[in-house]
């Protein structure tokens, strides 16, 4: 069945999108990723032994995948043509949901993230802290070329 799943996701990514990555997962389904509209497709082995579970869902800021939005159960019988059809509308309703607002983190709320979901700093790169450090190096090495001089 999962030599079938390859063949079968092959074919339907190229009806689905132009730009496309064709993967088998951990699970031993094969995932479509269209990067380009931020959508994937799963085909995984479905209860019966000519069904396919096939799930939707977004592709997160940073490549991450969110968890299925929606699913069927197709069967394999019924051709390339109608699993496309099937795959369009789930992904029509996945793109129709509403996502969640971004979780506030730090001062002002929202804001860029990095992949691992930190805030991306703006504003001042050191700040006053900082400075009365660098301040206090500088004097230490200022005393003791000083003293090794004999000034003091």
């Amino acid at each position: 069945m999962s030599g079938q799943l390859r063949d079968v996701a092959s074919e339907l990514a190229g009806l689905l999108w132009r730009e496309h990555t064709v993967y088998r997962d951990r699970a031993g389904g094969v995932v479509i990723r269209g990067e380009h509209v931020q959508r994937w497709i799963s085909l995984a082995s479905g209860g019966g032994r000519d069904e396919v579970l096939v799930r939707a869902g977004r592709i997160l800021e940073g490549g991450t995948t969110a968890p299925a939005r929606t699913e069927a159960v197709v069967h394999l019988s019924a051709g390339t043509g109608a699993l496309a059809t099937v795959c369009r509308r789930l992904l029509s309703e996945t793109a129709a949901t509403p996502t969640a607002p971004p979780r506030g983190g730090g001062r002002g709320g929202g804001g860029r993230r990095t992949p691992r979901g930190r805030a991306v700093s703006r504003g001042r790169h050191t700040s006053p802290a900082s400075w009365v450090v660098v301040a206090a190096v500088v004097a230490v090495v200022g005393l003791y070329v000083a003293t090794v001089a004999g000034w003091i």
